[in-house]
């Protein structure tokens, strides 16, 4: 249960282990969790997971599992092991391989942990779909990943601020996490399908991943109290349970 806090996740996508631990730490009292990515988990991870679960907040580690479903399932199993709340995994590996992620889950964790659907990265436009043979808009392909995430046991699902009402109208038994978060003033990056703070939380939002608005600001604490303030303005009683 995470209480009085804002519900933003920092991506912790640094170089080190050390330098995610540390920043976390630096940024704890003003956010409601951490991700843990592929940078660190090809190297680090599992040390990383455990450091970061002992500041009593929740862990998103961000693995976007997408194999056959035996595969799945063990890697499932083994992040349960470390304490991570949510686990993502790619709807796009179907639902048999759904179901093999949320139940080698919960094997490990006893039921407390959840995974997370990763439907379009908010790298991707239609035009990027477009060039790898995938005729349906972003919206359209995410509206039939979140139906096939909810008949496979996932707790939630990963999409960008622009399809938070789609998500909420087919599938709204689902948590919704948004990546590509930018506040005004922060540059896009590699990043397509965005959107501010205020806007995510707006259209339905439960959790914001925010992480280059905060680890590549100059004042990573002052932008994460930044970054709260604005939720808070959206909703005066931010806190989500975990």
């Amino acid at each position: 249960m995470v209480s009085n806090r804002p519900p933003i996740l920092v991506a912790l996508d640094l170089p080190t282990g050390e330098e995610a631990v540390r920043l976390a730490k630096s940024v704890a009292p003003h956010v409601g969790g951490f991700k843990i990515g592929l940078g660190l988990l090809y190297g680090p991870g599992a040390a990383v997971t455990t450091a970061l679960v002992s500041f009593g907040l929740p862990v998103l580690v961000d693995a976007k599992l997408h194999d056959i479903p035996s595969q799945v399932g063990a890697a499932s199993r083994r992040l349960g092991r470390l304490g991570a709340r949510w686990v993502t995994a790619h709807v796009a590996g179907g639902v048999a391989m759904l179901e093999a992620a949320a139940e080698g889950l919960g094997e490990t964790s006893g039921g407390s942990a959840g995974v997370l659907g990763v439907t379009v990265l908010t790298s991707l436009d239609g035009a990027a779909l477009s060039a790898v043979g995938i005729a349906a808009t972003p919206g359209k392909l995410v509206s039939s990943m979140a139906k096939a995430a909810a008949r496979s046991g996932c707790e939630g699902l990963v999409c960008s601020p622009r399809e938070l009402q789609v998500v909420a109208t087919v599938a709204p038994e689902l948590i919704k996490v948004t990546p590509g978060i930018r506040p005004q003033g922060v540059e896009t990056g590699d990043q397509s399908r965005i959107g501010t703070p205020a806007f995510a939380i707006a259209r339905g939002a439960d959790w914001l991943v925010v992480g280059r608005a905060i680890t590549g600001a100059a004042d990573p604490v002052a932008a994460a109290a930044a970054i709260a303030a604005e939720v808070k303005t959206v909703i005066p009683e931010s806190g989500v349970d975990a």
